[in-house]
């Protein structure tokens, strides 16, 4: 299980996630993740991150069996881990210095979705889907980042029903950049990266600035203000009674 860092191209940096079987990320997997993102954000020489996964799909939020397993022990430090090291990685790719392009296949559930949303482009294959299970996994969050990506009365419905949304739904809504096959989705997501990077080094920082700072929505803010709700969920007990659910609907581990 890792967070790797290539640089394939001129200007390019490839941040890659790999936590076998579902990318459902361990604590300590979010804050290395936004290390890696940072730390590829600040190298002089970048210009573009591209934000990429190995595996079956790009991302299936925490590791609820890792939450499970610190619940039994009678802690909460896996819970506030999470939900920390979320809003890191989520902030991190918001404010990496160069424009994040998040290629995504497979699932993005959960977690994946405040990446994703908060991405600076998506390029997505034709099997990706996006969506927050949170209400079937006893947690709330990443509404925030779900409604960069769709109109708002569809993401309170994506997310009052747990459904997902296709990838080509995803472009009609402006969302997606370009949507291609599983083959052509890293050549596709480092070509656009390659586009980026062309740019001058110094103006493309000053320009991601920029439009974050015309950006309507504090998004570590009101990311934030939704995890209050998730930890109320915990006190109350309901978010155990429903995470204790988990894995019995014969589901992949997704969070």
């Amino acid at each position: 299980m890792s967070v790797s860092t290539s640089a394939p191209d001129r200007g390019v940096a490839v941040v890659t996630m790999d936590f076998p079987p579902v990318n459902a990320l361990p604590v300590q997997g979010w804050y290395d993740l936004a290390d890696a993102v940072r730390a590829a954000g600040r190298d002089p020489d970048v210009r573009c991150v591209v934000l990429t996964a190995a595996g079956r799909g790009f991302n299936a939020g925490v590791d609820i069996k890792e939450m499970q397993r610190d619940t039994a022990a009678g802690g909460h430090r896996a819970l506030i881990g999470a939900n920390r090291g979320c809003a890191e990685a989520f902030a991190a790719v918001y404010e990496c210095e160069v424009p994040v392009v998040a290629a995504v296949h497979g699932f993005c559930l959960g977690g994946g979705i405040g990446l994703v949303g908060n991405a600076d482009a998506i390029v997505a294959s034709d099997d990706a889907t996006f969506g927050l299970p949170e209400l079937d996994r006893g947690a709330l969050g990443a509404a925030t980042h779900l409604a960069r990506l769709v109109p708002q009365h569809l993401m309170r419905a994506l997310y009052y029903t747990s459904r997902t949304a296709t990838a080509r739904e995803l472009h009609a809504h402006g969302s997606v950049w370009q949507v291609v096959t599983r083959d052509e989705l890293a050549d596709a997501a480092k070509e656009l990266a390659r586009e980026i990077a062309r740019k001058d080094g110094y103006l493309l920082r000053l320009a991601k600035a920029a439009i974050n700072g015309i950006d309507p929505v504090d998004v570590r803010r009101s990311y934030r203000f939704e995890q209050g709700f998730t930890f109320e969920a915990n006190l109350s007990g309901v978010a155990d009674r429903v995470r204790d659910t988990f894995g019995t609907e014969n589901e992949e581990g997704r969070a």
